[in-house]
C-alpha cells in the first residue's frame, strides 16, 4: 500500500499551491499551516532546495470525530499535502492516505473517519 496520493499538474507551483488550496476547499478541507520547506531549510541550514511547499489541511467535522474515537490522534493531524518541483522541472503534488498513515491505530470507529478522508483526499489529487 502507498502512503500518498500524487500527480503531476500541469502549472507552475505558485499556481499550483493556488489550485490545491481551492481544491481542498472545495472537498471541505481548510490550509492550518504552511511551511516553505525551501525557505526554511536555506535559512537554518544553508542548502539549496527546490520549491517545496508542505500544506497542513484540516476537514474541522472529521478531525472532531476522529479525536472523539482516539484521543491521541492530534499526533497524527492534519493531513498533510506537498507540491514540489521535481528533478526534471515538473510540479508534483502529493496527499497523504489518511488509511496507510494510522494502519497502526485498531481503532474501529477511527478507521471509518480515515476511510472518508481518504476519499476526499484522493479526489482533490484527481481533480488537478
Amino acid at each position: 500500500m502507498s502512503y500518498h496520493f500524487s500527480k503531476i499538474v500541469e502549472k507552475d507551483f505558485d499556481a499550483a499551491i493556488v489550485a490545491v488550496t481551492a481544491a481542498l476547499q472545495a472537498e471541505g478541507f481548510g490550509v492550518l499551516t504552511e511551511i516553505d520547506l525551501k525557505a526554511t531549510l536555506h535559512k537554518k541550514l544553508g542548502v539549496d532546495l527546490r520549491p517545496y511547499r508542505i500544506l497542513g489541511a484540516c476537514h474541522p467535522s472529521f478531525a472532531y470525530q476522529a479525536v472523539q474515537a482516539e484521543e491521541r490522534i492530534g499526533l497524527m493531524l492534519p493531513c498533510n499535502v506537498i507540491v514540489r518541483e521535481t528533478a526534471l522541472g515538473a510540479v508534483e503534488v502529493s496527499a497523504v492516505d489518511p488509511i496507510a498513515s494510522m494502519q497502526a491505530i485498531h481503532n474501529q470507529s477511527l478507521g471509518e473517519v480515515a476511510a472518508t478522508v481518504q476519499e476526499k483526499m484522493r479526489r482533490v489529487i484527481e481533480t488537478l
